[in-house]
């Protein structure tokens, strides 16, 4: 018996053309009751698994594994990896903070990760009908849509900066290279202190150097404070060109019509890449998955080559074990954590409900997250390896030059790459890979988006879901235009861990391994890092500012409204839900706590699985098949079945146990 040709009693689709046989009349025999033996996927000949067939044919499959693997790991690793990481890393505690991070990781990021793509893959739902599991709480499918419609608006912005960036690297000369442009003013200065500072002088507005006992202690002061608030070129190329910035909320200023087109541009690229769904998104993460990672170290090899990379690597990654008693350094871990995995958003259920029923999501989980932390790690020693050049260049100590965001990225990151010969290359380099991280991420948030609202009315949508996408994307671009102005920058508790638990052995043939530990995380530790993590950011909250603005009362409330605007869904539907049903409050309460009828696998193969007897003592009938590989009905032939409980035919076998 060829034991990798096994297959499941259920989910096999018996038809002539695949296998060439006849199916007769079947026979009913008396045994113990049967579990059926369900194989892991990776015991499956790779013939079966890999197949262009869908096995869901209304809503359609990922190609292969390979393609959701990589639209997952290109979800995940997106620019918080390289322009949020490196510099939370070296604020709290440079090596130090890794430790805070991998626990968190253990603890909350990888639980909550497996967490959703079962979810998604048990039900081949989306972030709002998935919630037949329990109706009271669809309120957090409509939270999951609302926010990923939020994010995805303003996300795509962030990709228009940087198309607009790689536009300007296509120059012989970077125009954020100098301050002779008309876009500069006198607080610009093209920095070359190193000389100047290194014998006891600072640089004047005009650019001479004034020695420390040239002046008195007054104008030495003075000189002082005129240094600090001078300005890069590449930061007044990026707020008073690019951004064309006004003082403040209060004034929105005109359309940055340039802005708008390379916005446009994105959403017309994301529109093609998503027009076939997941099958068209499955080609383009082949390049948007794994592009980054050819420059990110194409970048590297070219940092380490510069002097005084190792100071800023060392800068980076040296330990200060005193910072691990402080609340702060764990939260930030924490929140990192969400930031770059984004659990919660719906956009991992989504990409989840395309994969087959018995998809190894525990393995693709494992690789995502422990790849996703490896990035960041990794993409903090291209960092800091510029960092650290332009601290040289500039004559001062790295943490003067570390910076975080769109500040890394549009402005230190660029002055840093002007320094560089061939500057323009490194630059083109670099915001092509800011782009391709961006727009692996924001495919999965458009298509959160638009697999919601096909999966909510699907017998009118699902053959209409290129309307659907061009709709969402034209709406989500009217929307982001306001940015371009001048002015415009509960499943363990209801369901039940082990019934899930359960759920997931249906789907991968075994229990997540070690089977304790996921019962007592999903249980009590994820629940509690999350509360701890919710208070920490109530505590933690501070004045929303940019650079030396601070956001107006109004705009603070403003951005109070957006987020309870998502999240009010949850118990406005909750209400709603009760409202509708019938009986004592109590009684509605605890059946919208229970999954539907239909709630489970959507095809009816995998249900039966998800459906099978448990083991009893007992003796119950078991209808069987019987086959004839030669197709002449004899139902003797001593292929058709055998002594040890196989029916098989050519290439094909199954088989049953009367025992867990």
């Amino acid at each position: 018996m060829n034991q990798e040709k096994l297959g499941r009693l259920n989910s096999i689709q018996w038809t002539d053309e695949k296998y060439n046989f006849k199916l007769l009349q079947p026979k009913t025999v008396a045994m113990p009751s049967p579990t059926l033996n369900i194989i892991p996927d990776l015991m499956i000949d790779n013939k079966i698994l890999q197949t262009d067939v869908d096995e869901n044919k209304e809503r359609g499959n990922w190609s292969n594994g390979i393609e959701f693997l990589l639209s997952c790991l290109s979800y995940a690793v997106g620019l918080g990896n390289i322009w949020r990481f490196p510099y939370l890393c070296y604020r709290n505690g440079g090596g130090a903070f890794l430790i805070p991070y991998a626990i968190m990781l253990v603890f909350v990021g990888l639980p909550l990760f497996f967490l959703e793509l079962s979810f998604g893959q048990y039900a081949s739902e989306g972030p709002i009908t998935i919630w037949k599991i329990s109706p009271l709480f669809q309120g957090l499918g409509y939270a999951m849509f609302l926010m990923s419609t939020l994010v995805g608006i303003y996300y795509n912005m962030i990709l228009a900066w940087a198309l607009f960036y790689l536009i300007s690297s296509l120059r012989s000369i970077l125009p954020w290279s100098s301050c002779d442009n008309w876009w500069n003013t006198v607080a610009c200065k093209k920095f070359d202190a190193k000389n100047c500072s290194a014998i006891n002088g600072i640089l004047s507005e005009n650019g001479t150097c004034i020695l420390r006992y040239q002046v008195s202690n007054t104008t030495w002061e003075n000189l002082e404070l005129s240094a600090s608030k001078s300005k890069t070129a590449s930061d007044e190329y990026f707020h008073n060109f690019v951004l064309d910035i006004t003082e403040g909320l209060h004034d929105l200023g005109g359309m940055r019509w340039e802005l708008a087109i390379c916005l446009f541009v994105c959403w017309v690229f994301v529109f093609l890449c998503l027009l076939k769904g997941v099958k068209s998104m499955g080609k383009a993460v082949y390049f948007t998955a794994l592009f980054p990672y050819l420059v990110l170290t194409i970048l590297l090899i070219r940092g380490l080559t510069l002097n005084g990379s190792m100071e800023g690597i060392m800068f980076y990654l040296t330990p200060e074990w005193d910072r691990l008693k402080e609340a702060r350094v764990w939260g930030d871990a924490a929140m990192q954590i969400f930031f770059s995995l984004s659990p919660c958003w719906g956009g991992l259920i989504t990409l989840a409900s395309y994969n087959r029923f018995h998809n190894n999501c525990y393995r693709d989980a494992l690789f995502i997250v422990f790849g996703n932390c490896g990035t960041s790690f990794f993409a903090g020693f291209v960092i800091f390896s510029i960092v650290g050049f332009m601290a040289h260049e500039l004559g001062v100590s790295v943490n003067q030059v570390a910076a975080q965001g769109a500040g890394l990225a549009f402005v230190a990151y660029p002055e840093a790459v002007s320094r560089l010969p061939v500057s323009p290359l490194w630059s083109f380099l670099f915001f092509l890979m800011l782009m391709t991280l961006g727009l692996g991420t924001q495919f999965t948030i458009v298509e959160t988006v638009v697999t919601t609202i096909v999966d909510t009315w699907p017998e009118k949508l699902q053959r209409r879901k290129p309307w659907v996408l061009s709709s969402a994307c034209f709406v989500m671009f009217c929307l982001g235009l306001l940015i371009c102005t001048k002015g415009g920058i509960l499943v363990n508790m209801v369901y039940g861990i082990e019934r899930f638990l359960m759920d997931i052995r249906v789907m991968l043939g075994k229990y997540p391994y070690p089977y304790q530990y996921w019962r007592i995380i999903f249980r009590f530790i994820v629940p509690l890092l999350i509360t701890f993590i919710l208070v920490f950011t109530w505590i933690d909250m501070r004045p929303t500012e940019y650079g030396d603005y601070v956001f107006p009362s109004w705009a603070t409330g403003m951005g109070w409204a957006l987020s309870l605007f998502s999240v009010s869904a949850i118990p406005i539907t909750a209400i709603y839900k009760v409202y509708k049903a019938e009986g004592p409050i109590k009684t509605r309460i605890l059946t919208l706590s229970k999954p539907t009828a239909d709630w489970g696998p959507k095809l009816q193969q995998h249900r039966v699985e998800s459906h099978a007897p448990k083991h009893t003592d007992s003796q119950v009938p078991l209808t069987l098949p019987n086959y004839d590989p030669d197709g002449f009905g004899d139902d003797n032939d001593s292929d058709s079945k055998n002594s040890d409980g196989y029916f098989s035919t050519e290439g094909l076998h199954m088989t049953i146990e009367t025992g867990l």
